[in-house]
């Protein structure tokens, strides 16, 4: 059976499953990767975690739009806002378990995270069946950078501007927030790359994809899904 909720009919959806749903965002990352960049590594986790998972497993279509606010100052980028993702993640989730066993959420972006962490609160609570799991490799640089533009070259190459990758704001994460917060990532950074994209590999991709996968399947293991 394919693990993509997408392609089936109603009549082939297995009962009681497992459903991951992946988690993005639609914002700028830098100059040399694609608008889609988070969500395009949270799908691909996901798909990986499914075929190690046991028992029936449905990958639902990811989530896109989320709260990118801090990227507003770049073209391209389409954000919701915590507001409206936080309901549409309560309103899905309750959806799905209409049919679904536990839903999981693959979240991409760090943008997501307080809302995210909000709505699985809410349905917890209601008695939901529901858990959140980050979907980024840890001690990663924070945006565009060597860790995701490596990921990308496994991933997508063909949709990856190594020509344009430019060193961006290399200022620690947390150093930098005050003024992120303050005037989001143009403020920081005017490529909008926080980190080194121009040492990323194809082959440093694919070991960070493989040990987020190993990541996330492990968590998943160990929480009972």
């Amino acid at each position: 059976m394919t693990p993509d909720l997408a392609r089936l009919t109603w009549t082939d959806v297995p009962d009681g499953p497992l459903v991951l749903v992946p988690l993005g965002s639609f914002e700028q990352h830098g100059p040399h990767l694609p608008l889609d960049t988070d969500t395009r590594i949270a799908d691909a986790v996901a798909h990986a975690v499914a075929a190690r998972l046991p028992g029936e497993v449905v990958v639902a279509p990811p989530v896109v739009y989320a709260a990118s606010g801090e990227h507003q100052g770049f073209p391209g980028t389409v954000s919701i806002g915590n507001e409206a993702l936080r309901l549409v993640l309560v309103e899905l989730v309750r959806s799905l378990t209409l049919w679904s066993g536990r839903v999981v959420l693959l979240n991409g972006h760090g943008g997501n995270a307080g809302c995210l962490a909000d709505a699985v609160r809410r349905l917890v609570a209601e008695g939901q069946d529901v858990v959140h799991v980050p979907c980024s490799p840890a001690g990663g640089d924070a945006h565009a950078g060597h860790t995701e533009t490596s990921l990308m070259l496994h991933l997508a190459p063909e949709l990856v501007h190594m020509d344009r990758a430019w060193r961006g704001n290399p200022t620690p994460i947390r150093e930098l927030m005050p003024a992120l917060v303050a005037g989001g990532v143009a403020a920081v950074s005017a490529s909008g790359v926080l980190g080194d994209p121009t040492t990323a590999t194809a082959a440093e991709g694919a070991r960070l994809f493989d040990a987020l996968v190993a990541d996330v399947a492990a968590r998943l293991r160990t929480e009972g899904a």
